[in-house]
């Protein structure tokens, strides 16, 4: 039976929490469903291998259980949250698929690159590359914006995608794909999220221009734009009353779950979409992406 938008998943206020950075799944009230005991497999990537940064939690786990019970091998990059990847390793080697976990930095291009090597040395190929790792703060103030932030911003959201890209299209061969998540900030930016509003901006315009740049290899490259999703990121950067209210701002009235973003990244990589390149699907609770 079809589900109502607005009451599929709890809705606001949340209650009142706090996390420091980059925060932990299982702190957070209420859980997120990342699709563990909803997201059914049907072989649309079978036999493939996928790297997911910023896999451990969020929507980049979801993107994991999605992509294991479509039948990929995937190696799940973060940064240092260990007991959130363990725990989305299990979730994959319960769908029967290889999980390789591979801790460290996305700012700095060489482990982009080894991040590369080590998934092509694990799964004996490439087909797949969902750039997702991110960072977040929210300023209240501009005047307090520092240039070490920009710098953390730009390096963990943008940098990123072009190291891992050039180091990924060595191994990719044609019918190969990268999924880039920007967000709704990229056209509608948060105040107080401004230097991290504008890295996804960047990345949706690097997404078109990248897929213009790469369909003569056979590869695809398009995006998927967020909304307010419940993940660590907002009870460990988000003010109370922004945590109480996160997601209200949409016309379904709530904050949406990883698992409702997971089967948007398993379209693009996949051959259902074989006829789309440089797009960017919107999962916004109905924010336009203007």
């Amino acid at each position: 039976m079809a589900r109502d938008p607005r009451t599929a998943y709890p809705q606001p206020p949340q209650p009142l929490q706090k996390q420091e950075l980059p925060g932990k799944t299982d702190a957070m009230e209420p859980v997120p469903d990342h699709g563990e005991k909803s997201y059914t497999g049907s072989g649309k990537l079978e036999g493939q291998a996928a790297i997911i940064t910023g896999g451990d939690s969020g929507i980049g786990r979801a993107v994991a259980i999605a992509f294991a019970r479509e039948g990929a091998d995937v190696l799940v990059s973060y940064l240092d949250e260990h007991g959130d990847a363990e725990e989305t390793k299990t979730w994959v080697e319960r769908a029967g698929k290889r999980c390789v976990l591979l801790p460290g930095d996305v700012k700095e291009e060489a482990h982009c690159a080894a991040i590369v090597e080590r998934t092509v040395s694990e799964f004996g190929r490439l087909d797949i590359l969902v750039n997702n790792a991110a960072h977040q703060k929210v300023i209240a103030d501009f005047e307090d914006l520092s240039a070490e932030e920009l710098d953390v911003t730009f390096r963990t959201n943008v940098y990123s995608m072009f190291f891992l890209a050039k180091a990924a299209v060595k191994h990719m061969k044609p019918g190969a794909t990268i999924v880039n998540t920007t967000s709704i900030n990229a056209t509608d930016p948060s105040a107080g999220l401004l230097p991290y509003a504008v890295t996804k901006g960047a990345i949706y315009n690097l997404t078109g221009g990248l897929a213009h740049r790469l369909i003569d290899r056979g590869i695809r490259v398009n995006g998927v734009a967020p909304g307010p999703i419940w993940t660590p990121f907002i009870p460990a950067t988000m003010t109370d009353e922004k945590i109480k209210s996160f997601g209200s701002s949409t016309p379904i009235g709530r904050a949406g779950q990883p698992a409702e973003l997971a089967p948007a990244y398993v379209y693009l990589a996949s051959d259902d979409s074989t006829y789309v390149t440089g797009e960017v699907i919107a999962v916004t609770g109905g924010r336009l992406m203007l």
